[in-house]
């Protein structure tokens, strides 16, 4: 039964990442279909950012209630619930309407899911979770691409939309299997809230840290391939190409990174990981409009990115205890929302008043901030072997 739970587990991560990377996809088609400016995708994606935020920080409230598994469940129903009412949608403002639920669903799961592997699981399995999240990351868009070559994006999220549900129902049926692992601090006690969270010494400081990746991440995930065309010279159809060469970084760095992780600790996982995607933004910095290099440098900083997300979720119950992990966990899923929201579009904006080039140094700065943050938490909390 516990291999049986580990396989939903594995499931329910593949999930989380289905809705993801849909609405990008679909978007070059679905504003003319609509009517509305291109933009527009930033009012949706505000709003899905926003349910995420809150269901996030209700999260701890919510495991400690009625515990990880129905929050899984009906997490997924509520994404399913989304998807399904964006396929049936042929106005913006419905698009809003479901834009609620999804964001909301998407929240809530995340940051339950993520405290329950930190809690039960080791760190090679966080990392191949996170693998599978990417693999959920990587199929829509080619889901949403056949749709588009043979029918309308509203089919694209019919097919993502039923197979979440056939996840939602899957997860339903099996509940009695996350009775394998005892409860660790998911009931019975009350939450700290996020002023008692934040009293916790190292919490400013790992809440610095995830916000600073989580803004270096999304930022080269969209401005990656602007930037090869902008300051590379490469073409635009090589650009969205190789941009993709990020998500291959990231997904294979997880699927390998979990080979080591419970060799090495979570602590030197994150610092050789800002190892290696130092090194990738040195890639990306260096003056010469040779394309190998900078797609070297992306699919470097996509390796290198791979283990510190995981590791620092991982090293949350070591560092602050059981009964702290799922508040904490909960604000640093809305942390990361947060700094992967409005990051991007501020780097957009410096973009476009200075240069497209800066972003190697944009990057760098959050890398700086956060292997700072993440490092004053583990010496804060006395953390040296995970």
């Amino acid at each position: 039964m516990y291999t049986l739970l580990l396989a939903l587990i594995y499931i329910a991560f593949v999930s989380l990442g289905l809705p993801d990377s849909l609405l990008g996809s679909g978007w070059p088609v679905m504003y003319a279909d609509l009517g509305v400016p291109i933009s527009f995708m930033g009012i949706i994606s505000m709003v899905i950012s926003g349910g995420t935020v809150i269901s996030s920080l209700l999260s701890d409230k919510l495991t400690r209630k009625f515990g990880t598994r129905m929050v899984t469940v009906v997490s997924v129903f509520l994404t399913a619930v989304a998807l399904l009412g964006f396929s049936f949608s042929h106005q913006f403002w419905v698009l809003i309407v479901f834009a609620v639920p999804y964001g909301l669903g998407a929240g809530a799961i995340d940051a339950a899911l993520n405290n329950y592997v930190a809690l039960h699981y080791t760190s090679r399995h966080m990392s191949w979770l996170h693998c599978f999240w990417g693999v959920g990351t990587i199929v829509s868009p080619f889901v949403m691409s056949y749709a588009l070559a043979h029918s309308t994006w509203n089919t694209g999220y019919r097919i993502i939309g039923s197979v979440q549900l056939g996840i939602g129902l899957l997860l339903l049926f099996t509940l009695p299997f996350w009775k394998v692992n005892k409860p660790k601090a998911e009931g019975g006690t009350s939450s700290r809230g996020l002023g008692g969270v934040l009293k916790i010494k190292g919490v400013p400081s790992l809440l610095i840290g995830f916000f600073a990746y989580c803004a270096a991440e999304a930022t080269t995930m969209y401005w990656a391939s602007s930037y090869l065309v902008e300051v590379k010279g490469v073409t635009t159809e090589q650009a969205a190409r190789f941009a993709s060469l990020f998500y291959i970084g990231l997904t294979v760095g997880r699927f390998l990174g979990g080979f080591i992780m419970n060799r090495l600790d979570d602590r030197k996982m994150i610092l050789l990981g800002t190892g290696i995607l130092s090194c990738g933004i040195l890639a990306l910095l260096i003056p010469v409009e040779v394309p190998i290099l900078s797609f070297a440098g992306l699919i470097i900083i996509g390796f290198g990115c791979a283990p510190i997300y995981p590791c620092i979720i991982h090293a949350t119950p070591y560092n602050f205890g059981a009964e702290n992990s799922g508040a904490i966990i909960g604000i640093q899923m809305a942390s990361a929302y947060i700094g992967s929201t409005f990051m991007p579009p501020l780097f957009g904006l410096l973009g476009n008043h200075i240069s497209f080039g800066i972003l190697p140094a944009y990057l760098a700065v959050f890398v700086v901030l956060m292997i700072s943050m993440t490092e004053s938490t583990f010496r804060i909390t006395g953390q040296k072997s995970l």
